[in-house]
């Protein structure tokens, strides 16, 4: 397998500095700020982007999970929540919350439900943040 790069770029002090993130083939590059990352301004922010690689990896991993099942999705949609709380260490994510809805013809929302949780614990950005942070997850049929 390949090695997965990404890049960041900060200029200027904590407070009223700025940078700029970019992924290895360039596929999203984004502006952040201290005002993105710990209050509403402009532009992207370090946990934004663990959401979206977690959201993006789940969802994979639960396509497989309903392809190995012999069900035939039409979509999975996945929102991450990533919790940014400070603690007895400092700023720390604390939990995320994965919210995914299924378009499966044919199947229930126990077995969803089920092979959802399958694909939470065995997707590779789950086990990578399991460790030190909470994971909760909200499986439903559309």
């Amino acid at each position: 397998m390949p090695i997965r790069t990404a890049s960041a770029r900060w200029q200027g002090n904590l407070t009223e500095g700025s940078g700029t993130v970019r992924t290895g083939k360039g596929g999203l590059s984004g502006n952040y700020s201290f005002k993105s990352r710990f209050e509403e301004g402009e532009g992207t922010n370090p946990e934004e982007l663990i959401g979206a690689a977690h959201a993006g990896c789940f969802s994979m991993a639960l396509s497989k999970q309903l392809a190995d099942a012999g069900a035939q999705e039409t979509a999975v949609e996945t929102t991450a929540k990533v919790h940014f709380d400070k603690t007895d260490a400092g700023m720390t994510v604390t939990r995320i919350d994965l919210e995914t809805v299924g378009q499966v013809p044919g199947i229930d929302q126990a077995e969803f439900t089920k092979l959802a949780e399958a694909a939470k614990e065995n997707c590779p950005i789950s086990r990578l943040l399991s460790p030190g942070a909470q994971i909760t997850l909200d499986a439903r049929l559309a």
